[in-house]
């Protein structure tokens, strides 16, 4: 029988960085950006928020919002949920463990495979039911607090909260009239929860590698003062995300960067991790129907605005996605209809 240490390293209880995950050339050690970069802050209660989301999705594809209308009591609640799993034995955890073929349970992130080096990081995905996974780890009940209550409520409300802001940004884009949008509202989503434990030499460790969303928009919560996320700032400069209370992370999505025909750009970002604190990510990966096909709105295109990405459903992009990751985007560009700038930046290199 092959034993727990021989197929899991417990990032908890480390008290050295092995060789597998010991990054040759540290991400995390690109230059910051020029000067301290501010993070949009989009209160949903302003009178000006449809240009000001906008503006925020058009120039950095990332922002902070506050008033979003998800219970503080409830952010609460998923984070205990998230220590209470993540901070079981190993043993009991791989009990959760994803199988082949299957999105939902624990393991490595998703991505991961496409890096040379490990991250720094745990998760569990949740795609539809957890409780299959958390029964197992579980068996007693105790998954019923957090498959049916915690969870559940949790993607509900900040579903509710994606729709309200996509369709502020369709707004903005000149979409004003729900029909011509609302097709793309999808019911449901992914949830990934994330540990990052505090790492013994983080200089030379990475919690998650440079990526961009196959989402319209993402939504995440973030533990902690001091953060861990970073958006990518230019060529090769990064800006830390700091948490600021009361708020949640959004970030543009290659679907919604296909829907804007190229204007809106899909935010690249990362995950350093710390030597002394313990962060916890929530996020909320939210798309479209499974089919419905997204591709530039046609009130986005004309004369001199031709479609700069062909039709794709959801699930044939995250098909893409898995095989090739930040070339996704690339892959599926009407090449014909590209200047000699190739019409738009490719935001995910």
């Amino acid at each position: 029988m092959v034993s727990v240490e021989e197929t899991h390293f417990d990032l908890n209880s480390a008290n050295a960085l092995p060789d597998t995950y010991t990054w040759l050339t540290p991400q995390n050690q690109s230059p910051p950006s020029e000067g301290p970069v501010s993070i949009p802050v989009i209160d949903l209660d302003d009178v000006d928020v449809i240009d000001k989301i906008g503006r925020a999705c058009e120039e950095l594809g990332l922002f902070l919002v506050i008033n979003h209308g998800v219970p503080e009591e409830l952010l609460r609640r998923i984070e205990s949920e998230a220590q209470r799993f993540f901070s079981l034995p190993a043993d009991q955890k791989l009990l959760a463990k994803r199988t082949p073929g299957d999105f939902t349970g624990y393991g490595p992130l998703l991505i991961s495979k496409f890096f040379e080096k490990k991250f720094w990081s745990e998760g569990f995905t949740i795609l539809g039911s957890p409780i299959k996974p958390a029964s197992a780890v579980w068996p007693d009940g105790g998954h019923t607090q957090f498959c049916s209550d915690t969870v559940n409520e949790y993607q509900q409300a900040i579903l509710k909260l994606q729709a309200r802001m996509f369709g502020l940004v369709m707004h903005y884009l000149g979409i004003e009239d729900k029909n011509d949008w609302f097709h793309y509202i999808g019911e449901k989503g992914a949830i990934q929860l994330n540990s990052y434990p505090p790492c013994p030499d983080p200089d030379r460790a990475l919690g998650l590698g440079a990526h961009g969303d196959s989402t319209l928009l993402t939504v995440l919560h973030q533990t902690g003062e001091k953060g861990g996320l970073q958006c990518k700032i230019g060529e090769d400069q990064w800006a830390i995300v700091t948490p600021k209370p009361g708020s949640l992370v959004v970030n543009v999505g290659d679907l919604l960067h296909i829907i804007s025909n190229g204007r809106l750009p899909t935010a690249v970002h990362r995950v350093i991790v710390d030597a002394d604190h313990h962060r916890y990510s929530f996020v909320n990966l939210w798309g479209t129907p499974p089919d419905v096909k997204v591709m530039p709105h046609p009130k986005l295109v004309g004369p001199g605005k031709p479609p700069l990405y062909r039709a794709v459903t959801w699930m044939e992009y995250l098909g893409i996605k898995t095989k090739i990751l930040n070339e996704a985007l690339d892959s599926i560009k009407v090449r014909e209809n590209l200047g000699d700038d190739e019409g738009i930046q490719n935001h995910n290199n």
